[in-house]
């Protein structure tokens, strides 16, 4: 069981669930640089805007995440931060999905956002997050914890 979190006066214990998508569904995350970049991005943004990914799963054409925050953040707001600064990163480090995406996003527009709860509802989430998958052994999935 997860501890719980602390700040200055508060007690708290935080979990949502992400889903985003390429932009057209591309499969853009069967090359293992992308997914790469992805984690190591994440792993950059974790101390910065102190959050924590717990888990990543990786489709074809999205990803899931499990990830704690501070209460400070809205779940739009992180919503927000995640897609552009990984975006961002991996068009930087990227350039040519500029091309591979028609010069665009790198996201579809939306997604998925919900609250984890703890013990069941948490380990339902990442069974279900480890399912994820068209194709076999497509998925990668890492725990950051």
């Amino acid at each position: 069981m997860d501890k719980l979190e602390r700040s200055a006066h508060k007690v708290f214990k935080l979990k949502y669930h992400f889903v985003f998508c390429i932009k057209y569904r591309k499969d853009l995350f069967l090359a293992e640089k992308y997914i790469e970049t992805f984690k190591k991005v994440c792993l950059g943004m974790e101390e910065r805007y102190s959050m924590k990914f717990e888990t990543i799963g990786f489709d074809e054409d999205h990803v899931h995440f499990m990830l704690r925050s501070l209460p400070n953040y809205s779940p739009s707001q992180l919503f927000r931060v995640v897609k552009s600064i990984t975006a961002i990163q991996l068009f930087k480090e990227h350039p040519n999905l500029k091309e591979e995406l028609w010069g665009g996003e790198f996201w579809s527009d939306g997604g998925y956002v919900g609250t984890v709860g703890e013990g069941v509802n948490a380990d339902i989430i990442r069974k279900y997050i480890n399912k994820q998958g068209r194709k076999g052994e497509q998925l990668k999935l890492f725990d950051f914890y």
